[in-house]
């Protein structure tokens, strides 16, 4: 039964779906990071909200670990390069706050609008100051928004139903989703001439950290009123004061801070500067929404393999998944043939689905084929990471499908690009369930790829089955299978035999010894 440990404070029906679901959980908060190292090597899923910090040093001690997943949007508390390094997965929940935050940045805009936190401090010390607090009027105003995804989207939907005019800079906006949202897209420069009020919907990344820099916040119009409930960093906070001190800027709204818990900042204390603690997703409607998210995906993952809302892993559907799993098997042991019988650099590596593989998710299989190639170069590559190792070797990585059937109702074929030329291996599933090996550089081979096993490569001539067979008699070498394919008789024949123990040094000598051998390798699946 696989074992999960919730680190964070989190609504009980997070606990309840797991147990539901077949999943031993411990609820255990508040850990400081030497006691999280002390416990976690004991647990296959690590559930977190912010507070738990999953860093490199925590995931080396996680010997078991297989899952990471937060509670919530922002994975800044994840170290996900060292839990794609480990295998992990790291899944978030996108959507279960969503509306909250959206509505949060909504409140703002009104607050800032209409002055209501100063307001309602005047009110309630008995002044009565009518004439103090002028606002303005959020209809026909134009709203700028920095980042258009989920939480973006929802923004615009309510500011439209304010008749605000919505203008958007998101890179990844495409034209006809900005017709969708009912936006127009502009570059950052004209969004920052053009809004009125501005939010910020974007993670924090190295291409938008201080994204509203002390040079962009003065290109703004004068008087414009600036929302950020996504991350801290994003605004320069310094500049942020200056810019309220003069005047540039008619009113800030932060939600998050650059540091937090924000108990110490310059911004305190400003006028026109409303601040609240980090309550984007804080309804009881989205920390349920959250925690059963949470759940659902981890679950799904640990029980039967789906991949929802992964940040380092294509998606995969819990429906997916078992129909997926043998062609898995067949991708990896396929790329594992071609890594061992391939030398020399690699240059490209394609994968060909035909027939009923090309109808499935690709994405799992590519994956599923880079790891068991690299699988052969290093033990640290996994299904996870093994896109990255691809990358960082220059391998070139192509997906071909072709729907039609050809001789095989179902077909995955591996091809790399070496100096020496093309060389590719094809398999198949029998019943639907079984990976086997049809093609080996051109040669048909029906093969099982199963345990150590003995590639040889010989001349078609009489007697040396028998010679082989002798030679490996006389090492006290079992045979399990024997497969043997060739291009023509009298040609160029290979041998794949599966045999009990792995194939030693010795062994290899004494084949490569026998007439005729041309190759002689041992293999490991």
């Amino acid at each position: 039964m696989p074992k999960v440990l919730i680190s964070d404070k989190m609504d009980p029906k997070a606990a309840q779906i797991f147990r539901e679901r077949g999943v031993e959980v411990d609820e255990i908060t508040g850990k400081t990071p030497a006691e999280l190292i002390a416990i976690i090597g004991d647990y296959d899923g690590l559930a977190i909200r912010s507070s738990t910090k999953v860093t490199a040093e925590i995931l080396t001690h996680a010997t078991n670990l297989k899952v990471v997943g937060r509670a919530g949007i922002g994975v800044d508390n994840v170290d996900i390069p060292a839990a794609s390094a480990k295998g992990v997965v790291v899944m978030n929940t996108p959507f279960g706050n969503s509306i909250t935050t959206a509505e949060h940045a909504i409140a703002l805009m009104f607050a800032l609008a209409r002055q209501l936190p100063e307001a309602d401090a005047s009110t309630q010390a008995g002044k009565w100051e009518k004439n103090r607090f002028m606002g303005v009027e959020l209809t026909a105003k134009t709203l700028g928004l920095i980042g258009a995804g989920n939480i973006g989207g929802i923004v615009a939907d309510r500011a439209r139903g304010l008749k605000m005019k919505v203008v958007a800079f998101d890179p990844f906006l495409t034209p006809e989703r900005a017709v969708e949202m009912g936006v127009e897209k502009v570059t950052l420069d004209e969004l920052l001439a053009r809004a009125d009020f501005i939010t910020l919907h974007t993670p924090l990344t190295d291409s938008t950290r201080n994204i509203l820099s002390a040079e962009n916040i003065a290109k703004t119009k004068k008087g414009v009123r600036i929302i950020n409930c996504a991350r801290g960093g994003l605004i320069d906070e310094a500049a942020l004061k200056a810019a309220l001190d003069s005047g540039q800027v008619g009113g800030a709204a932060l939600d998050v801070f650059q540091t937090e818990p924000a108990k110490d900042s310059p911004l305190f204390g400003t006028p026109n500067f409303v601040s609240t603690p980090h309550l984007g997703a804080s309804t009881t409607e989205a920390q349920v929404n959250v925690a059963i998210q949470v759940a659902e995906q981890m679950a799904d993952f640990l029980v039967s393999g789906g991949v929802t809302n992964a940040l380092n892993m294509p998606s995969l559907s819990a429906e997916e998944a078992p129909k997926l799993k043998p062609y898995m098997a067949l991708a990896e042991k396929l790329g594992s043939l071609v890594g061992q019988l391939t030398t020399g650099s690699i240059g490209r590596i394609s994968i060909h689905a035909e027939g009923a593989a090309a109808e499935l998710n690709q994405k799992p299989l590519v994956q599923a084929v880079l790891a068991g190639f690299l699988r052969t170069q290093t033990d640290t590559a996994n299904m996870v990471n093994a896109p990255v190792l691809a990358r960082e070797r220059g391998i070139e990585v192509r997906e071909v499908r072709t729907e039609r059937e050809g001789e095989y109702h179902t077909l995955l074929r591996v091809s790399v690009k070496t100096e020496a030329g093309e060389r590719s291996v094809a398999g198949t599933l029998f019943g639907d369930a079984a990976p086997r090996i049809v093609e080996l550089f051109g040669i048909k081979v029906e093969a099982d790829l199963d345990g150590p096993m003995l590639y040889v490569v010989n001349e078609d001539a009489p007697g040396f089955i028998g010679r082989l067979g002798t030679a490996l008699g006389e090492a006290g070498v079992n045979i399990g299978t024997f497969h043997l394919g060739r291009r023509q008789a009298g040609g160029e024949a290979v041998l794949l035999l599966s045999v009990d123990e792995p194939v030693t040094a010795d062994l290899l000598a004494k084949v490569k010894a026998l007439p005729g051998v041309k190759v002689a390798m041992g293999l490991s699946f």
